[in-house]
This record gives C-alpha cells, sequence and structure tokens, in this order.
C-alpha cells in the first residue's frame, strides 16, 4: 500500500489521533514571528496548521497527495488545496507560478523519497521555511523491542542535508505520548498514519511485541528547522 493510501484510509479517524503534530504545529507557529501573507503547507493534511493560524494572511496553499486528506481540509475564497506529491519535481515547477512569504511542513517530510532532492525544490521558491521531520528515534523503543531497523531518517543525515540548501537554526524536540494500555498505542500507531506504509511484522509477531513493549508510552523525536 503506498503511504499516500495508508493516509486517506484513516483520513476520517486522523484528526482524533494527530495529538503529537498538533504539538509539533504550535512550536513550528511560535518560531515565526512575523505574519506571512501568502502561505504554503507541504504536506497539509486534513487542515491542522491551516486551523492554528491566528492572523488574517491574503492567499493560503495546501499541498497533499492523500484525496481523502484533502476532502477535510477547509475551503475558503483564499484557501487553496492542491492535490500534489513533494517527491514530484514538476509539483515544484508548478509552485514557481506563485510567490510565497513563507513555507511551511509540518510532520510530513519525513516520508519524502529523496529529501535532498525536496530540500533543493523547496530552496527554488525562495521563501523563508518553517520544517518540521520526524527522524530516527521516533519508536525507538518498540523498534528495539521487536528488532526493527528505524524508518526514518536519522538527526545527522537530516541536518547534513539541510544545511546544504537552508540558513536556518535546527531544533530537536523529543515528544512522549502516554497509553493507557498497550492495545491503544498499537490501534494509535494503526489510526494515525505514523507508520507510513511499512508492515514487516506478521499477525504473530505483533501479537509477541504488543506482550513485550516495555513502556506505556510512544517516543517521538523531531527535527525543527526554522530560516533564521
Amino acid at each position: 500500500m503506498k503511504i499516500s493510501s495508508e493516509f486517506s484510509k484513516h483520513a476520517l479517524r486522523y484528526g482524533s489521533y494527530n495529538v503529537i503534530q498538533n504539538r509539533v504545529i504550535k512550536r513550528l507557529l511560535k518560531k515565526v514571528k512575523y505574519r506571512p501573507k501568502n502561505i504554503l503547507d507541504l504536506g497539509c493534511g486534513s487542515g491542522a496548521l491551516h486551523n492554528a493560524i491566528t492572523w488574517k494572511y491574503e492567499h493560503f496553499t495546501g499541498v497533499d497527495f492523500a484525496p481523502g486528506m484533502l476532502e477535510l481540509h477547509p475551503k475558503a475564497k483564499n484557501t487553496e488545496c492542491i492535490y500534489g506529491d513533494f517527491n514530484d519535481k514538476t509539483l515544484f515547477e508548478n509552485l514557481l507560478t506563485y510567490r510565497y512569504d513563507h513555507i511551511f511542513s509540518a510532520s510530513a517530510l519525513q516520508w519524502a523519497e529523496n529529501l535532498e532532492e525536496v530540500f533543493q525544490n523547496i530552496k527554488s521558491l525562495e521563501a523563508p521555511v518553517s520544517l518540521a521531520i520526524f527522524s530516527a528515534n521516533t519508536f525507538k523503543t518498540l523498534n528495539e523491542t521487536a528488532s526493527l531497523k528505524p524508518l526514518l531518517r536519522s538527526v545527522d543525515e537530516i541536518n547534513e542535508l539541510q544545511k546544504k540548501y537552508f540558513d536556518a537554526e535546527l531544533e530537536i524536540v523529543e515528544y512522549k505520548l502516554e497509553f493507557e494500555s498497550t492495545r491503544e498505542i498499537f490501534k494509535y500507531i494503526k489510526n494515525s498514519g505514523v507508520s507510513g506504509s511499512r508492515r514487516v511484522l506478521s499477525y504473530k509477531q505483533t501479537k509477541k511485541l504488543m506482550q513485550d513493549y516495555p513502556l506505556n508510552y510512544l517516543e517521538f523525536e523531531v527535527i525543527f528547522i526554522h530560516s533564521r
């Protein structure tokens, strides 16, 4: 299953499970000291960043590759939703016809197939950025318990790439999300889309992992990239 299909599949329930993503958005917006009028949101989902903006803007463009998410995104005269994949260079060629005051991406770019190419394409839009990318220590204990390699890129890899394209401050933030039971943990993973399209454990292996997982919380590691 493609990652886009995974997010579309769980779109209606996503809003109930994106607790960490909302914390990430709050931190992203807090770092922006001015009020951009023309905004681009890469990986806009069902509109969490759009809904969190408190100032008046002229135009908001949200891009996402999951049709189910775009259907839920707020619509307005000054809000435009574009079906597009940030892994596709053609998307950025089309976006070059616009001018943006600020580019946001909250909790999406970890799914980039070629992150360097995506960074390069974002830079081509010539606007300040506020990016949040989940990194390898997300689900650290879960991966270690299941003997799985991290699905996401390391902090060092992301940092080396971003330094090539942005004059930015880097911030690493760790979050924990507690649950009442291990079953709730795995329900969250399934319905939030945070596992992408990875299906590497059998039913028997998943059941064993649920029994062996030693924590009552999930770990998240997020890299924030803020233009200076």
